[in-house]
């Protein structure tokens, strides 16, 4: 069983796992401010996804990270998954993306780049939790 770092909990990410880095709830002021000056919806987004998305995961071991991608890449082959429900903004959650869906103009290629990216950054990681059985973590 792999367990959420730091906890005994079994890991079990979500895809909305990935937008932690662009959570501003509470971070309006700070994180909000830097990520309202850029656009998710231009050239931008690549620097969203290196500055604040994949850092934010950092803590996570190549296993963890395997996982994760593993979900997101399950989620994008599924062509009726629905990307946008990981922007809505609930009244009593205590999560807030920078950006809420009718912002993002398509939320699939804004996880299409999360993936994209991240597998890139983390392949080192990514191969070596692959050459493992994954039943025996």
């Amino acid at each position: 069983m792999l367990a959420h770092p730091y906890t005994n909990m079994l890991y079990v990410p979500t895809v909305g796992h990935f937008l932690g880095g662009i959570d501003v709830y509470d971070q309006e002021e700070t994180l909000g401010e830097a990520l309202w000056e850029l656009d998710p919806n231009s050239g931008d987004r690549e620097k969203i996804i290196r500055e604040y998305i994949v850092p934010h995961h950092a803590y996570l071991s190549y296993r963890h990270k395997f996982v994760l991608v593993n979900t997101l890449k399950n989620a994008l082959n599924d062509k009726d998954f629905d990307f946008s429900i990981f922007f809505d903004i609930g009244t009593d959650s205590h999560t807030a993306p920078a950006w809420d869906a009718l912002e993002i103009e398509t939320p699939r290629s804004f996880f299409e780049d999360i993936f994209r990216i991240s597998s890139e950054i983390w392949m080192s990681d990514l191969s070596k939790a692959a050459q493992e059985d994954a039943s025996m973590w």
